[in-house]
């Protein structure tokens, strides 16, 4: 585990002091760049060492077959797994003739610095050879936001003290080493070689290669381009193979000379293109960023960093660490999502080849969250990616024997790859999550194109699945039997409250919607019949309740479980997935992840303020946290019933997943649905923020430690900031028509231009209550009011 040791803390960007090899797969994650279709990680230019080789292109993948000890109807037969493409980041540096290595020589410095504001990730070197003789390495790379095919690097190298004799590869390289396997189910499926070449041609500065994939038949294709800034002596020659194309500078520098090369990169992909197209467009790519060239390219990032910080930018002071996390969570979320153009958003998003590449339902549930307020192109486009898919949707429901939509619960292009069924198929919720995110799109945008074109069908199929899969029981109650919630501790089982929750909301939208776009609705077969059909089965849906302990049931019958033992369950038995058998964990009362009480913020209208307050307390104590996606769910919580200390603690805990490698496995890419969790817990959290009728409500209330809370968000076309302080709440709009908002009960309106200043106190929050308890070893690491540092006596 990281503990900060090689990375200051700064508002603006990750500053890495010195090379820690030891973490170098983390950090490789932490200084990933993305641009939502083009993903480089933070390997180091000369390639070697490395912890983990990250080159990808959103969408693109290999197929392998799932192997089954017993072969189960509707298992998925075939698994998609993310793979490097062609890695355009390399070069390789001799100083008279000496090859340049962090392990070789003389390392007299090394830092790298990636910068929020200019998207831009620098790295310094000072290096001696075994000789002594001194050069400084600078490269600065980028992947472009505005010019969504490309990455680009400049390259630097100066002579110090003596004259040296420099030469100067950069590469194109293919099928690079994959990593040993791992048996740890959340890493990645190593693929060997999955690329065949097509052709490949090297021509002064230039080079391209293009290869293609056996099974999934896709086809990618890389190009490089150079230009050159060097000492008249210099001698540029390439060349070319399948899996490698080279260009080669040889230049001799004196003492304060340098030789710069700034190398363009272009990527292409398609699975229906002849290679011959693809080559053309990869170039014509190539064309216009060389038009624009690396100072061109540096502004326009600098210019669309601008434009999203003025609307999403979030300040807190009291707690330099989380500042810093804040920004490098929002940096990182906008990577994942920015020019995604209709493809999914990974888990991982594009820093790294976990979980496969694959999409779950945390893109929906807590990446797309964030971006609603923030990016809400970026929204529309992962949800236009999802409709999509709905006719494999559509088609894996008919093969389950039911009807509507059943989303995958794990995917690359849409199709199920999730060959265990209690934690995939049976996670049904994952279609409800689909739908509140089109709920939540719409209500932040008042996009009523896309409700009424992408939307209403997205709402109607997945209702129709609910319809299917749920029946009326004796006494009239609608259940939905057999199903896995959030919590995967607890698979299939009865009337999870969560997925019933979500389930009833979708079926209440999609009637609504219908009924507002009768046209359309009638276009894609839906009744009158139909539609009462799905509002009589919201408001029959069946929400467990156990009377004798007077909370709700996370799943019928749990509350009936023994207790997990705790106290004999030591701290290296977690992850309890890596060290028991799930038959152990299905029928213990343990709980991986908030699920009952994210309903409790996603459907909070569901319960009362003093339900809320218990049911926190009951499952707080149960829930151990084996997943990045809890702790942000249970800040949101513990805020709203009052335990500000707590909702700070489970702050700290989302925002420091992966700059403090709390969960172990940074390594294989970041958590972005917990990156996302860090704007959740500010701004739903101690902000309070919820939806209220066709606009919003803020609760805002500060934990000791944090004196001053503001964030920007965009909200129906309009710019809103919102600043809050142990006195006061300030709201302004920048942009846009006069916003009706709600200041806890208190409603008012603020008009363009302007300002309103409230008192910051709200309605009494009933702190009186002790906080609760966690299980044995899984409470968050308290932070104290000393400016957020952590109590390293918790």
């Amino acid at each position: 585990m990281n503990q900060r040791g090689n990375y200051d803390v700064e508002p603006w960007g990750l500053r890495e002091t010195s090379l820690d090899l030891e973490v170098l797969a983390q950090s490789e994650s932490l200084f990933a760049l993305s641009n939502g279709n083009i993903g480089w990680r933070g390997n180091l230019d000369e390639g070697e060492p490395h912890g983990l080789h990250g080159s990808y292109l959103n969408g693109v993948h290999e197929l392998r077959p799932l192997p089954y000890a017993e072969v189960g109807f509707g298992y998925p037969e075939q698994d998609q797994v993310a793979v490097n493409v062609t890695d355009g980041k390399i070069f390789r540096l001799l100083v008279d003739d000496e090859p340049f290595g962090v392990r070789y020589g003389v390392l007299a410095s090394h830092e790298r610095f990636l910068d929020f504001r200019s998207g831009l990730l620098e790295r310094v070197i000072d290096w001696a050879t075994p000789k002594g003789k001194r050069v400084r390495i600078t490269s600065t790379r980028l992947v472009s936001f505005e010019q969504r095919s490309i990455g680009a690097i400049c390259y630097e190298v100066e002579a110090l003290d003596q004259p040296v004799h420099l030469v100067l590869q950069s590469e194109l390289v293919t099928n690079e080493p994959a990593p040993p396997a791992s048996n740890d189910p959340r890493d990645a499926i190593a693929l060997d070689a999955p690329w065949s070449s097509l052709t490949f041609t090297s021509d002064g500065t230039w080079a391209e290669l293009l290869h293609r994939t056996a099974f999934s038949g896709l086809t990618v294709a890389a190009v490089m381009d150079h230009e050159i800034d060097a000492p008249p002596s210099a001698i540029v020659t390439s060349e070319s193979f399948e899996d490698v194309a080279r260009m080669t500078i040889s230049v001799n520098v004196e003492p304060g000379e340098r030789l710069r090369v700034v190398k363009f990169v272009a990527y292409g992909w398609s699975s229906e293109q002849t290679w011959e197209a693809l080559r053309d467009q990869t170039n014509a790519a190539m064309v216009a960023a060389r038009e624009r060239g690396w100072e061109g390219l540096c502004r326009d990032q600098c210019d669309y960093l601008d434009d999203f910080w003025h609307r999403a930018d979030v300040e807190i002071d009291g707690d330099a660490e989380i500042q810093q996390a804040a920004r490098f969570s929002l940096f990182h979320v906008l990577q994942a999502g920015a020019r995604n153009e209709r493809r999914a958003i990974p888990a991982k998003g594009l820093t790294g080849n976990g979980y496969d590449g694959h999409a779950f339902w945390d893109s929906e549930t807590f990446v797309l969250q964030v971006l609603s307020y923030i990016a809400p192109n970026a929204v529309s486009e992962a949800l236009r990616w999802r409709h999509s898919t709905l006719p494999m949707a559509k088609e894996r429901a008919t093969q389950l024997r039911l009807e509507g939509a059943a989303f995958p619960w794990r995917t690359i292009t849409g199709a199920e790859c999730s060959s265990y069924w209690p934690a995939g198929t049976a996670a049904f919720h994952v279609t409800a999550d689909i739908s509140d995110a089109v709920l939540r799109y719409v209500h932040a945008t008042g996009d009523v194109d896309f409700e009424r074109n992408q939307g209403l069908e997205l709402l109607v199929e997945s209702s129709r699945l609910w319809l299917a899969l749920g029946h009326y029981d004796f006494i009239g109650k609608f259940r939905l039997d057999g199903v896995t919630g959030p919590d995967e501790y607890s698979a299939v089982a009865d009337n999870n409250i969560y997925t019933n929750l979500m389930a009833e909301q979708n079926l209440r939208a999609a009637a609504d919607v219908a009924e507002r776009y009768a046209n359309e609705a009638a276009a894609l077969g839906v009744t009158d019949e139909e539609i009462a059909a799905w509002r009589a089965a919201a408001a029959a849906m069946t929400i467990p309740f156990d009377e004798r302990l007077g909370v709700f049931s996370q799943a019928e019958r749990f509350t009936d479980h023994e207790f997990w033992d705790f106290e004999g369950t030591t701290d290296e038995q977690y992850p309890l997935l890596l060290n028991f058998p799930y038959f152990d964990l299905y029928r213990k009362q343990v709980v991986k992840q908030a699920d009952l009480v994210m309903a409790m913020y996603l459907r909070g209208d569901a319960f009362t303020p003093e339900q809320k307050r218990v049911n926190f307390d009951y499952y707080e104590s149960l829930t151990v946290r084996d997943s990045s996606l809890s702790a942000c769910s249970q800040s949101v919580l513990a805020a709203e019933v009052g335990h500000l200390a707590l909702a700070y603690d489970y702050l700290a805990e989302a925002s420091l997943m992966d700059l403090e490698d709390l969960e172990h496995n940074t390594r294989d890419g970041l958590h972005v649905a917990s990156l996302a969790g860090t704007w959740i817990s500010l701004v739903a959290g101690l902000a309070g923020m919820r939806p209220w009728g066709e606009s919003l409500r803020f609760s805002p209330q500060l934990p000791e430690g944090i004196t001053r809370l503001a964030f920007n968000l965009v909200f129906r076309g309009r710019h809103l900031r919102v600043e809050t302080t142990p006195t006061t709440t300030t709201y302004t709009l920048s942009r846009g028509d006069a916003l009706e908002l709600r200041h806890g009960y208190e409603a008012f309106t603020v008009t363009p231009g302007a300002s309103v200043v409230l008192d910051r106190t709200l309605e009494a929050l009933p702190t009186a209550w002790p906080p609760p308890v966690q299980p044995r070893g899984r409470a968050p690491q308290h932070r104290v009011a000393d400016a957020g540092r952590k109590d390293v006596t918790a």
